[in-house]
């Protein structure tokens, strides 16, 4: 009888624990909240006050204009890392290159741009945009086709063709495509530059933040759209679920890897309009500071939905810039722990949450029972 009386309870939590938005947002502002939590041990074990250095940490991002462009401004390129990352998660595929895919997108971007002096804007951008696509989408092809031809797994390839992305543009920039004693390209054409919010708006003044942010929302929408409401998305997802089932039902296997490490690729090419078209206006090496291994981390905290990544992607901005802010008050590496303790409890936080409610499931119906 006691069994059948907290059945309902059971199913109740089992619902809650299934349900898309616990899945991918409760859980991992449960991990959050929770890292956060460890991270103040370490603040108070170097001498300061959690409460105070959480409190510049939120209020110099998120208090002024000033610290919002700044935000922004980290977290686009993060948004497409992001993306990228869990596009080709859904599809059951681990892509470690999207910090290559960005690279050659990026010079891509930047060596189309000072090519094409004196074509408008409205042609100008499109085209800078799609050489960053088709760079990123090439460098994810390879890979891609590797895994559907040869089986070769795409962790290794991905991994071997960011060392060679780096060497390939440290080259180009060094001795093809560079100005006298810098480690940059010349600039792109002036009608290739996305305007900046300081144009428009004088708070934003000295911040970089630029219209790419729009062009990541509109990627992320793209991706949301593809995976959850095209049959292509559906093949894609059920190759990532079981490609034998997959392939059984008439799906082709090979297609949809090469298609999604292509597809990731491209979105990761499209950093370049951060740093390339809004921000700089040349390809720097060593731009990107580990934006493309950033974006697993961000994939994760998103658990693979595109909405979830661009608030994961907000979080590792706040984490990145706030990182500067503070780092007068604890050493910079503290900032570098708690993005890992973040990392940490998102990976594990699926099974802690199940077990916190569990347990609580447990003692309640233990205490009604007696």
């Amino acid at each position: 009888m006691t069994a059948k009386k907290h059945l309902p309870r059971l199913v109740g939590i089992t619902s809650v624990l299934e349900h898309p938005i616990t899945q991918n947002f409760l859980i991992p502002l449960f991990a959050v909240v929770l890292s956060f939590a460890v991270g103040a041990i370490f603040i108070v074990m170097v001498g300061k006050n959690p409460f105070e250095v959480y409190s510049i940490l939120f209020s110099q991002t998120l208090g002024s204009t000033y610290g919002i462009g700044q935000l922004l401004f980290k977290t686009t390129p993060l948004i497409f890392a992001g993306l990228s990352v869990a596009l080709c998660f859904r599809a059951g595929l681990f892509n470690i290159g999207a910090e290559g895919q960005l690279q050659i997108g990026a010079f891509l971007t930047a060596l189309v741009g000072m090519k094409t002096f004196g074509v408008p804007f409205y042609l100008e951008i499109p085209l800078l945009m799609l050489a960053g696509m088709v760079g990123g989408g090439l460098w994810g092809f390879i890979p891609g086709y590797l895994k559907a031809k040869t089986g070769a797994h795409e962790v290794i390839n991905t991994i071997m063709l960011n060392f060679i992305a780096t060497a390939l543009v440290s080259y180009f920039v060094t001795n093809l495509y560079n100005v006298p004693a810098t480690v940059h390209t010349p600039p792109i054409s002036p009608a290739g530059r996305l305007p900046r919010f300081d144009a428009f708006v004088s708070g934003f003044q000295g911040s970089p933040v630029n219209f790419s942010i729009f062009v990541a929302l509109i990627a992320a929408l793209f991706v949301w759209y593809y995976v959850d409401r095209t049959r292509y998305g559906y093949e894609l997802r059920v190759v990532g679920l079981n490609s034998k089932a997959a392939e059984y039902g008439g799906i082709s296997v090979s297609k949809n890897i090469i298609l999604s490490m292509t597809i990731g690729g491209a979105i990761a090419g499209l950093v370049g309009t951060n740093f390339v078209m809004g921000y700089k206006y040349y390809f720097e090496e060593g731009f990107s500071t580990g934006t493309g291994f950033m974006g697993i981390a961000v994939a994760l905290l998103g658990n693979n939905n595109p909405f979830g990544v661009i608030l994961a992607a907000l979080l590792f901005g706040m984490l990145e810039y706030g990182g500067l802010v503070i780092n007068t008050m604890v050493p910079k590496e503290l900032v570098s722990i708690l993005q890992a303790i973040v990392i940490i409890f998102v990976i594990s936080s699926n099974k802690i949450f199940r077990k916190i409610l569990t347990n609580f499931l447990k003692k309640r119906t233990l205490s009604i029972n007696d």
